[in-house]
């Protein structure tokens, strides 16, 4: 078995990277994948989550969580390849040799980009980075507003910088907040939402890439 790596990195911080993390997790151990998680983030929010899912689920959590970081990395990525189907790395907002590491080896790496142009602006490193690695670097359109002339602006401003991006968008939705107070993914907390069908639909396009 050799996991896909997938590694969620922003610079600018509140971009929404653990919560994507944790959705997609939800939806692939849904999919009865074997998933691991990889929380370099200092903030280690990831983490947290991780702990209440296993208060909240017990034994019926199939997802597994490393916290390996730093020089070790490599290899802790390494050790997982070989037993899991995907690995989810949620990586610091700042540059460091471990986001540096976590996109080098990642076969894609998603950036969470909200409708601000801060964001967009902030997506300029992650995607040199990406470059240099030569890791396939795209946007994900998070925390979408139901309506506004804003979100076609932002699309426009990726599009003028030749920003590639994803067509699943994820909205600005409590269900998703609501869903990981507990741990849990909307996919396990709310089958039936809106937010669910956008989380399925973003897990299916990465899968496919």
């Amino acid at each position: 078995m050799s996991a896909k790596i997938i590694t969620i990195a922003q610079q600018k911080g509140g971009a929404g990277k653990t919560t994507v993390v944790a959705q997609l997790s939800a939806v692939y151990a849904a999919q009865r994948k074997n998933v691991a998680l990889v929380d370099i983030d200092p903030q280690a929010s990831l983490t947290s989550w991780f702990a209440e899912r296993k208060r909240t689920l017990g034994e019926k959590n199939r997802i597994v969580l490393s916290s390996v970081g730093g020089w070790r990395l490599k290899n802790e990525l390494d050790r997982l390849k070989q037993d899991f189907d995907v690995i989810l790395v949620d990586a610091p907002p700042h540059a460091q040799t471990e986001a540096n590491i976590a996109i080098r080896y990642a076969d894609l790496l998603v950036i969470p980009v909200q409708p601000s142009p801060m964001d967009v602006w902030a997506t300029d490193p992650t995607f040199k980075q990406a470059k240099k690695e030569k890791t396939e670097a795209i946007v994900l359109l998070n925390r979408i507003p139901p309506r506004g002339k804003l979100l076609e602006k932002i699309k426009t401003m990726l599009e003028e910088d030749e920003r590639p991006m994803l067509s699943a968008t994820l909205g600005n939705r409590v269900a998703f907040a609501s869903s990981m107070i507990d741990g849990l993914g909307v996919v396990e907390s709310d089958k039936s939402s809106a937010a669910t069908r956008e989380v399925k639909a973003l897990a299916k396009e990465i899968w496919g890439r």
